[in-house]
């Protein structure tokens, strides 16, 4: 007899994938964020929505359980975030922006943290609770202020990366305050500051100094294998790796992957691991949210509104203010300042981490640190609407002089060239010389190490991948020049490139005058026939060789590759054009 089949362990799995499936899409379709459609999908199945219903109606309604198993897995979504700003950002970019993660990032915990702690003084909390329900309310909520600002395409706007800044700085302070609860704690005299201190600091260590040595020649090792599905292994494998490292040490798992993320930033494989490991991130992010959802339980704001709706409300009336100052205060203009004092005015994740081990350890009452996590919640569930609410302010105040942005803040628009061989370094060396900025893709990875070692900004990966040529920036791309010595490759990459961006300017290597007129058809902007080009490069030779002035060989050579361009678009077939070799041998 065949056993009965047990579907409770895969009720999870398929309610999220449920959610995802409809959730994206309807909420895409109202041209809402679909952060708040997870959080309120989290709220309808979870256990404090959908799961009431469970025990009056007389069959079983499948809900998503407030398990561990659940919420451990979700906690990887905040992970993967932070490992892919890793990848963006870089050592280089980081330095760049020290003034806001350094400046703005401190002075917004200190300020906010001190005005909440002086409130919490003064609803009676002793000094050490304070201190510390302050510290983690002056957090805000980085796996939901990124992905929201990413969607609506400002991460790389001025106000994009002064709010990431001061989040990075946040997440740097998250390991030190959990040090701060541990050494106020009743514990605390049995431990050495040192010793409680030490694990977290080694951690860092390892994975800054053992990634630096290891990470690049795994990656190297793993692309000559050619294999997709072993280069996503090894993706899956260095995230997870860092993250469980850094929280065994007592650092949070995010801050472990955002260094493995800052490692490999500077490598030429960031571009493939970033699509490589975008969809894990996409889905991990929204079960995270899923979770913060189902953890909300409407009865308990109903039951307690003053400390849940008052601790809401409060933060964002209190930090935004503040925020808005200190950015003011930063060089940004008075509509910038209010987006980002909007965006980081409510809770974060981070609070959960920290308040709750507060509870564990006694300096906060298990019922007091409840109803403050309840409350951050919904500030959490608030951030879309703010963002969307300050995106339309900045509409309705129009445009506001502020001076030129930052360079290294203002979105990339470079010349990208797929395919780094003879063809694609001359035009790399042109582009140095007129100095434009440029980034080469090649899919042989020895080739992408030896141009990476001359400092060349190489990147290995498929420049046939949508994917992967979105990653690097074909949205804001000047132009893109693809060389690649396979005429079906390059065929490839014109026609995605040439339905992605309508207005972008392509040039392409062709093999012969046929090659060139489908590249044409596909959309390419200039085809460039290898057969013709060395023909006029021969008659320059030889006419100046022979005594004829440089200007007027140039001038003519001009002439002649303009008019076989235009025979080419219109389909011609001109006398002077060189025919492809299989006809010329057909004829013999």
């Amino acid at each position: 007899m065949v056993a009965p089949f047990d579907v409770e362990p895969y009720e999870a799995p398929l309610l999220f994938l449920g959610v995802a499936g409809v959730v994206v899409p309807l909420f895409r379709r109202l041209r809402v964020s679909p952060v708040l459609g997870f959080l309120i999908a989290g709220m309808l199945i979870g256990p404090h929505g959908l799961g009431r219903l469970d025990a009056v109606l007389p069959f079983r309604i499948p809900v998503l359980a407030d398990n561990e198993n659940v919420a451990a897995i979700a906690a990887f979504g905040v992970v993967f975030l932070m490992f892919n700003i890793g990848l963006e950002l870089s050592l280089e970019r980081l330095i760049l922006l020290r003034r806001f993660v350094f400046g703005l990032g401190p002075l917004q915990v200190g300020l906010c943290g001190g005005a909440l702690y002086l409130i919490a003084r003064a609803l009676g909390h002793a000094p050490e609770a304070a201190i510390v329900t302050g510290a983690a309310l002056a957090l805000s909520s980085t796996s939901i202020v990124v992905p929201v600002l990413a969607e609506k395409r400002r991460l790389n706007t001025l106000t994009g990366r002064a709010t990431f800044s001061v989040l990075l700085f946040q997440d740097l302070l998250v390991a030190p305050l959990l040090f701060v609860v541990a050494m106020l704690s009743d514990h605390a005299a049995q431990t050495s500051p040192l010793l409680t201190f030490a694990p977290a600091l080694l951690a860092v260590a390892a994975i800054a100094g053992i990634g630096r040595v290891v990470l690049r020649p795994l990656f190297q090792l793993v692309a000559a294998t050619e294999s997709t599905e072993l280069f996503m292994a090894a993706c899956l494998l260095v995230v997870m790796a860092t993250a469980v490292v850094a929280a065994w040490s007592g650092l949070s798992m995010a801050l472990g992957a955002f260094i493995a993320g800052l490692l490999l930033a500077e490598t030429e494989f960031r571009r493939a691991i970033e699509t490589a490991i975008d969809p894990f991130k996409g889905l991990l992010l929204g079960l995270f949210f899923v979770s913060v959802g189902a953890s909300l339980d409407p009865m308990e704001v109903i039951a307690h509104p003053r400390a849940t709706l008052g601790v809401a409300f409060l933060l964002t009336a209190i930090k935004a203010p503040l925020i808005a100052a200190l950015a003011r205060g930063f060089g940004l203009n008075w509509r910038k300042a209010s987006e980002i004092g909007l965006l980081l005015g409510p809770g974060g994740e981070f609070a959960f981490v920290i308040l709750s081990s507060a509870a564990e350890t006694g300096l906060l009452p298990a019922e007091l640190a409840a109803e403050i996590l309840i409350g951050v919640t919904l500030s959490m569930t608030m951030i879309p609407m703010f963002a969307a609410f300050a995106a339309r302010l900045g509409t309705v105040s129009g445009p506001v002089a502020a001076g030129p942005e930052p360079t290294e803040l203002a979105p990339a628009s470079r010349v990208i060239i797929v395919g780094y061989g003879r063809f694609g370094q001359v035009v790399g060396e042109l582009m140095r010389a007129h100095k434009v900025d440029y980034l080469c893709v090649d899919g042989d990875h020895r080739v992408a190490a030896e141009a990476r070692a001359r400092g060349e900004p190489v990147y290995w990966g498929d420049g046939t991948n949508s994917d992967f040529l979105t990653r690097c920036g074909l949205a804001s791309a000047r132009a893109l020049i693809a060389t690649m010595h396979t005429p079906s490759a390059v065929d490839a990459v014109v026609k995605l490139a040439r339905t992605e961006r309508p207005d972008l300017t392509i040039v392409a290597r062709a093999r012969d005058a046929a090659h060139a007129r489908a590249l044409y058809k596909l959309g390419a902007t200039d085809a460039v026939p290898e057969t013709v080009e060395a023909s006029l490069q021969l008659s320059e030779a030889a006419l100046v060789d022979i005594g004829v002035p440089m200007g007027l060989v140039i001038a003519s050579i001009h002439e002649q590759r303009d008019i076989y361009r235009k025979t080419l678009i219109a389909d011609e077939s001109p006398i002077a054009a060189p025919r492809p070799f299989k006809a010329r041998r057909m004829k013999k």
